[in-house]
Formats: structure tokens, sequence, C-alpha cells
């Protein structure tokens, strides 16, 4: 029998998972795609071959956090609360 296991305020995500969906985000709009990759210095292929990587899953939550907006509209899609995905950076680190 398949456990379906409820959300709770207290449950933490994994902040690799939270910057994957956050990154499904940032690329879901072209001109916000461009704009992390200017400012990462990502190159499409870099992405694609790092995206396990914490530097650069650290890189996609930085962007977020770098500009409020765009982190509450990532946090609001995934359905969690903005705070989750700064806590989730600073979890990247550990």
């Amino acid at each position: 029998m398949l456990a379906i296991v409820k959300r709770t305020d207290h449950m933490t995500h994994d902040p690799s998972v939270l910057a994957l969906q956050a990154l499904a985000w940032i690329l879901s709009d072209e001109d916000r795609a461009q704009r992390f990759l200017a400012l990462t210095g990502l190159t499409p292929e870099s992405l694609r071959d790092g995206v396990t990587d914490r530097v650069v899953q650290g890189a996609v939550l930085d962007f977020l956090c770098a500009h409020e907006p765009d982190l509450v509209a990532a946090a609001e899609m995934i359905g969690i609360e903005p705070g989750e995905l700064a806590a989730a950076r600073e979890r990247l680190d550990r």
C-alpha cells in the first residue's frame, strides 16, 4: 500500500529539489532565462551539464534571492514560502 505524506509547516524540503523546481520556473520565461544566464555567467551547456551540481543549484537560488519579486513568484509557483527558498540556499552549503 502506498502511503501519502502530507506536507506540514515543519517539513523541510530538499534544497536540491527546490533549486531544480526554481530553475524550471526561471526557464519558463525566455527573458528571465536570458537574464539568469547573463547574471550567472552560465551557458545553456554548462547549465545542462551542471544541473545536479550544488554550485549551479546555489546560483539558481542566489539569482532568486537577489530579486524579491522573482523569489516571491517562484515560491508561489512551487507552493512554498519565499523564506523556504532562501533557507534552501543556506542548506546547500552544508
